[in-house]
């Protein structure tokens, strides 16, 4: 089975995080973002993938490679110019079977894809969209579909009283090739609101699932993905690593502090006398942590060092950053790539420092 991701946004929700490195390969637990949605895909029979880029494409290459390390084969095609969704299928047909899934690559999920093939072949469907629940889908578009699963209509950021169903689309779509029929080569266009309602009553189908989703392209979603994962919320291959007690230690951690579930510490950091990591924090390689300081409900990425008598809580520090002593970061807060904070600094209320960016001591009391 084939499958099309679509990787080309430039996911400035996420900035600073994606200031420096693309959105597909932005570190998630222990692995890029995008590994995930490549062993769920696998899981379910997919063994090549096409992977679609656009800022940044020379990234995604040099992590993910040929797809030799995930077991499938990953191919790419780089748009010259942002297209859309329906833009970025076309650009890539040359590559495409006679069916195929195609996938928005900023969601984190396990749903039934098998079941959704099923459904698909069962119907005679053109195309088929993987739909899921949700509590609030006022900031979604509603799908409505009657008993056979054909969709019957969409309805964009319904209001309180549109809502019949909670069913959204949650971006994965099971595609004929005679999809491609309906788009202009070169031309932007978008697969939701150019193809999908023409095929209303004509082949287009739901294919309701309620396995976990979430769309990852916020900090706050970012670090939600992060604690689902270490939880075993969503199926991944990290709940074998993190064990019935949701706590994953390395060889090679040198600690003189506390670290409690749900944590992973990767190995080479090394974490001072009466420091305390988690419940739900996340220390890549090499990271070192002062004393007393106090890590959690945070990702700290590769290489980062944190002074003593910190606190870190509800916040992203990306790679290669330096904290000085005394200073607290949180409420979201994201650091970039590099920064570096000064002693008794407070970065609080969503502040995001973008990379190479240097505070000095008691610069900034937020």
């Amino acid at each position: 089975m084939q499958a099309l991701i679509l990787a080309g946004g430039e996911g400035t929700r996420l900035r600073p995080l994606t200031s420096t490195v693309p959105k597909p390969v932005v570190p998630l637990v222990d692995r890029p973002f995008i590994a995930f949605m490549i062993d769920w895909l696998r899981e379910h029979g997919v063994d090549d993938i096409v992977m679609s880029c656009g800022h940044l494409a020379s990234g995604v290459r040099n992590v993910l490679g040929d797809g030799e390390a995930f077991g499938i084969r990953l191919r790419y095609v780089e748009e010259p110019r942002p297209l859309g969704t329906g833009g970025a299928l076309k650009f890539a047909e040359q590559l495409l079977d006679e069916r195929f899934l195609m996938l928005n690559g900023d969601v984190l999920t396990d749903l039934d894809v098998s079941g959704q093939l099923e459904q698909h072949e069962r119907t005679g469907a053109t195309a088929t969209l993987a739909l899921t629940p949700v509590d609030d889908p006022t900031a979604y578009g509603l799908v409505r579909i009657n008993d056979d699963c054909a969709v019957t209509e969409f309805v964009e950021k319904p209001s309180p009283d549109q809502i019949d169903t909670r069913n959204i689309s949650a971006g994965v779509y099971v595609l004929e090739r005679a999809v491609l029929e309906m788009l202009e080569a070169g031309e932007p266009a978008s697969i939701e609101r150019d193809v999908f309602p023409r095929l209303v009553g004509d082949g287009l189908y739901g294919c309701v699932s309620r396995g976990y989703w979430l769309d990852i392209g916020t900090p706050e979603r970012y670090l939600q993905g992060t604690f689902d994962i270490l939880e075993g919320s969503v199926g991944t291959q990290v709940a074998e690593r993190m064990g019935a007690g949701y706590l994953c230690i390395e060889q090679g951690v040198e600690s003189q502090g506390r670290i409690v579930p749900s944590a992973l510490v990767e190995s080479g950091c090394r974490i001072g006398e009466g420091a305390r990591i988690g419940g739900r924090a996340v220390l890549e390689h090499g990271v070192s942590v002062g004393e007393n300081t106090t890590i959690e409900g945070s990702v700290v990425m590769r290489g980062a060092e944190i002074g003593a008598n910190c606190t870190l809580r509800g916040c992203i520090v990306a790679g290669g950053v330096r904290i000085g002593d005394n200073c607290l970061v949180d409420g979201m807060s994201v650091l970039g790539e590099g920064v570096t904070i000064g002693a008794g600094n407070v970065v609080s209320n969503g502040a995001r420092v973008f990379p190479g960016v240097s505070l000095p001591d008691h610069a900034l009391l937020f």
